[in-house]
C-alpha cells in the first residue's frame, strides 16, 4: 500500500537544519513534515493540528485515495510517549491509525499490549521523510460516520485555505 521512503543516517537530525533543534533532537514539526512527504508520495493528505468532535485534537489528520481516514499521533518524548493516555479516544475518528516518532526515539513501548500494536501503525521520521516500520490495519468506519469526519476535514482545509488567500477570511471564520 505504501512506499517505504529511506532515511541515510547521514541526513537524519541534522545539526544546521533549521527544523532541528540545536541539541540535535527532531522536534514534532520535523516528524510532521517527515510524515507529510511519505504521505504525499502515496497519495494522502493530511491538515495538521485537526480538532476532533470529541474535544481531542489529532497531530495529522488526513484521507487516502480510497477515502479512508488516516490520524497521526506524533511524540518525539519518551516521557510524552509513555503518558499519553488519550490517544484511544482517536480510533473512534479514523480507519488507519499511526504513531510517528523520530529515529532517536525508542520505539519498544509501543509493543506493549497498552499501545495496542496489533491496531496501530509505527511511522519513523524526520524533517526529511519518514518510512513506516508498521503498517496500520485497517479498521473501517461505519459509513456515516467516515462522511461526517470527510466533511469536516475538507470544510477545515477550505476554511485553512481561504485564510491563506485572504487573511480576512480567516478573521471572518473565527467570528462564527
Amino acid at each position: 500500500m505504501f512506499q517505504s521512503g529511506g532515511m541515510p543516517d547521514s541526513i537524519i537530525a541534522s545539526p544546521d537544519s533549521p527544523l532541528t533543534p540545536t541539541d540535535g533532537a527532531i522536534d514534532a514539526l520535523a516528524v510532521a513534515r517527515g510524515v507529510g512527504r511519505l504521505f504525499a508520495r502515496n497519495d494522502i493528505w493530511c491538515l495538521p493540528e485537526m480538532p476532533l468532535r470529541n474535544g481531542r485534537r489529532a497531530d495529522l489528520m488526513g484521507v487516502d485515495a480510497k477515502g479512508q481516514i488516516v490520524i497521526v499521533e506524533i511524540k518525539v518524548a519518551r516521557a510524552d510517549l509513555l503518558g499519553d493516555s488519550k490517544w484511544p479516544d482517536y480510533l473512534d475518528f479514523c480507519d488507519r491509525f499511526f504513531w510517528a516518532l523520530p529515529p532517536n526515539l525508542d520505539r519498544s513501548p509501543l509493543e506493549n499490549l497498552d499501545y495496542r500494536p496489533d491496531s496501530c501503525g509505527v511511522i519513523v521520521a524526520d524533517g526529511y521523510d519518514a518510512e513506516i516500520l508498521r503498517p496500520a490495519p485497517l479498521q473501517p468506519l461505519a459509513a456515516a460516520r467516515r462522511k461526517k469526519e470527510l466533511e469536516r476535514l475538507a470544510r477545515a482545509a477550505l476554511r485553512r485555505h481561504a485564510g491563506l488567500i485572504d487573511p480576512h477570511c480567516a478573521k471572518l471564520a473565527g467570528a462564527q
